[in-house]
């Protein structure tokens, strides 16, 4: 059995990470600073001391990287690598800055960009944090970075995965999917892992 860690899980369970990681073959642990969710493990990207080095096989980080300010995501990712097994890999995904930035160059910043179960969504929600939760106390949902595809990519390089493949989903999603490993893969595993895992 494999071990993933739901990073920043939220109330989501397993059943909202991917198709790869929502099969029997995969354990989740689900880590998060908000109690309130009753994760595994309290805790955040730059502190992920209860979780033992080289001890998961997999990470799963859904729309949490851009939470931090742009000094700390080198932070966040070294413990990323320092929990994963030396053949893990991690799935990032994070608002898409190009896409988003296209919406803000016609001018509009607070028009409905696409519907959430949460309402309509605005560029300036995906850019700077979702207005609603923040407005209600919850400032846990405040960005304080962002990426493109080429950055995202380029800041994984820099700190030291291998190999990597990104994918950009524009509208309605305005996201991006990276899959980044430790050690090098072939680019025919790695596109299995992708179809595996990506949208």
């Amino acid at each position: 059995m494999k071990t993933f860690l739901h990073v920043g899980c939220g109330p989501k369970g397993k059943d909202r990470t991917t198709a790869g990681f929502n099969t029997p073959d995969w354990t989740e642990l689900r880590l998060d600073i908000d109690q309130s969710v009753n994760p595994d493990i309290v805790g955040t990207m730059l502190d992920m001391s209860a979780v033992a080095s080289e001890s998961v096989d997999a990470i799963f980080s859904s729309h949490n990287i851009e939470h931090l300010y742009p000094h700390e995501v080198p932070q966040a990712l070294s413990e990323f690598k320092r929990v994963l097994k030396p053949d893990g890999f991690v799935i990032i995904t994070c608002p898409d800055l190009q896409s988003v930035c296209a919406l803000v160059a016609q001018d509009k910043l607070t028009e409905a960009a696409y519907q959430s179960p949460a309402g309509p969504i605005t560029p300036l929600d995906i850019l700077y944090g979702l207005r609603p939760a923040m407005s209600q106390g919850n400032l846990y949902m405040a960005h304080r970075c962002g990426f493109t595809q080429k950055v995202l990519t380029g800041t994984l390089q820099a700190a030291g995965f291998t190999t990597i493949v990104a994918k950009r989903r524009e509208y309605p999603f305005f996201e991006l999917w990276t899959l980044a490993t430790i050690e090098p893969l072939t680019q025919a595993a790695l596109r299995e892992m992708a179809m595996a895992h990506f949208p």
